[in-house]
């Protein structure tokens, strides 16, 4: 990862941090979790699928974020799918469709499960009280997301900086084709891609901002973060769950199996070691997820939008933060499949867009 010549600019580095930030985040915990809770062992062999294939995505997305990413009148580089999809299939409207879709998949879908998976590890301490508790841990997150958010980009950038029974399980067609819905199959392609958003082009909208030397280099960085999230955190998360003798259940989806499970090896000190890791992830993915929205609104509008306008959406970022924490959890993760299904369907055709751009 090289250095970019202008100290003032984003390096190589900096942009995978807020991509990674982005990626490894309460799905690292409880997605894992939860795909093991209902579709078994085999559902980590699922993750790893989707993440190798999707790595070649990430790379190819980001190489080409770099190669159509504009230069803002500050010298800030910006770009993402929006800007190659007008440009290799001439269609702006498309291209706007797009920047919707993941607006609302990432400013609330998103950041409102994130905020949820936060509060909900939580539960385990004596405090915690199941009708305000949820309430005001949604309130503190919104608003040290908002003090983030209210700094502009370049204040998120710096604080993500800082900051055997598998295989057999796996190809059991019967689980897999039995009850699609809930199968090892299903879970851990649907977790693994909220997970590591391998390939449905938001890596590519923090790649742009990078200043490298060849576009390619940006790519081959961002196919790094894919591995780090699912083959490196994901892999651990599951491997600690699944050998602490503590079976997976349904009722136990989530943040408690976790807990349950770092309790039965590191005593009253694993589910603390859990909530505070879900604390960093949470925060991190709010700000990667928020990060990517802004540029999202720089081409809709074609350019930087009012400060006054920029605001106003920034504190509704946070409000949907502070509402997402004392939602239902199957309500949103029903919410945050269908609109990255919605998402996803607009970026299935990413062979067409690199066949036309060659």
């Amino acid at each position: 990862m090289e250095k970019p010549e202008d100290k003032e600019a984003i390096s190589s580095f900096q942009a995978l941090m807020v991509s990674t930030a982005s990626r490894v985040g309460t799905g690292n915990i409880v997605g894992v979790s939860s795909a093991i809770c209902i579709g078994g062992f085999g559902s980590v062999f699922w993750m790893w699928v989707i993440a190798i294939i999707g790595s070649a995505s990430a790379l190819i997305e980001s190489t080409l974020a770099q190669i159509y990413k504009k230069k803002g009148e500050d010298g800030s580089c910006y770009g993402g799918p929006a800007y190659y999809i007008e440009a290799a299939l001439h269609c702006r409207p498309l291209a706007i469709v797009f920047c919707v879709a993941m607006i609302l998949t990432y400013a609330f879908g998103f950041n409102m499960l994130a905020s949820y998976n936060l509060q909900s590890t939580f539960s385990v301490f004596s405090f915690y009280e199941a009708k305000m508790s949820p309430w005001i841990i949604g309130g503190i997150l919104a608003v040290l997301t908002g003090w983030c958010l209210l700094g502009d980009g370049s204040r998120i950038v710096k604080v993500t900086s800082m900051f055997v029974r598998i295989f057999e399980e796996a190809f059991d067609f019967r689980a897999i084709f039995g009850a699609f819905s809930g199968s090892a199959m299903m879970q851990g392609i649907r977790r693994g891609l909220y997970s590591n958003e391998a390939g449905i082009g938001s890596a590519p909208n923090a790649s742009a901002s990078a200043n490298v030397s060849h576009p390619v280099k940006q790519g081959l960085v961002q196919m790094l973060s894919v591995f780090i999230d699912t083959l490196l955190l994901c892999t651990a998360t599951a491997m600690m769950c699944m050998s602490s003798g503590i079976n997976p259940a349904k009722e136990l989806q989530g943040a408690p199996w976790v807990q349950a499970s770092l309790q039965e090896s590191l005593g009253s000190f694993g589910p603390i070691f859990i909530t505070v890791a879900m604390v960093f992830f949470a925060f991190t993915t709010l700000l990667g997820n928020c990060f990517y929205c802004d540029n999202l609104l720089i081409y809709i509008h074609k350019k930087q939008p009012e400060k006054a306008f920029m605001k106003g959406f920034r504190l509704v970022s946070a409000l949907a933060i502070f509402l997402g924490a004392g939602m239902e959890m199957s309500l949103l993760w029903n919410l945050s499949d269908v609109l990255m299904g919605l998402w996803r369907s607009l970026t299935s055709g990413y062979p067409d867009f690199i066949r036309d751009c060659i």
